[in-house]
C-alpha cells in the first residue's frame, strides 16, 4: 500500500470519525438512535460505492479507501452498538437491547442491498 493511500485513509478515517461525533453530539435518546443512524447511514454508502464499482471501471482505488476503508470505518459504530446493548442488557432494559440489535442487523443489511441497487443504477454506464 502506498504512502497516499494510507494518508487517504486515514484522512478519510479522520472525517468519518469527526461526522460521527456531530451525530453522537446531536442525537441524545436513551436509545442509541445515533449510532443506528451512523451504522444505517455506512453501510448504505458502502453499498453505493460497491455498486458504483460493479458497473464502471472508472473508480480510483484511492477514492475507495478513502471512503469505504478510511471514513466508512470512522463512521461506522459496530463497537459503541456493542457496549451500548450490553449496557442496555445489564441495565435490564432487555426489549431495548434486542430491539437495537434487530434494528441495526436487518436495516443495515437492507441498506448495504439498497446501496448496491441504487450505485448500480445511479452509475450504470459511467
Amino acid at each position: 500500500m502506498s504512502l497516499l493511500a494510507l494518508f487517504l485513509n486515514g484522512l478519510g478515517g479522520a472525517l468519518g470519525s469527526i461526522l460521527r461525533a456531530l451525530i453522537a453530539v446531536g442525537i441524545r435518546t436513551e436509545f442509541p438512535w445515533a449510532t443506528l443512524l451512523a451504522n444505517v447511514t455506512g453501510c448504505l454508502l458502502i453499498g453505493l460505492v460497491i455498486g458504483h464499482e460493479s458497473v464502471t471501471s472508472d473508480w480510483a482505488h484511492h477514492s475507495r479507501g478513502f471512503v469505504v476503508i478510511g471514513f466508512c470505518g470512522g463512521f461506522t459504530t459496530f463497537s459503541t452498538f456493542g457496549l451500548q446493548t450490553i449496557k442496555q442488557l445489564e441495565s435490564g432494559n432487555i426489549e431495548s437491547a434486542f430491539s437495537n440489535i434487530l434494528l441495526s442487523l436487518v436495516v443495515c443489511l437492507i441498506a448495504v442491498w439498497a446501496g448496491i441497487k441504487l450505485g448500480k443504477l445511479l452509475f450504470q454506464g459511467g
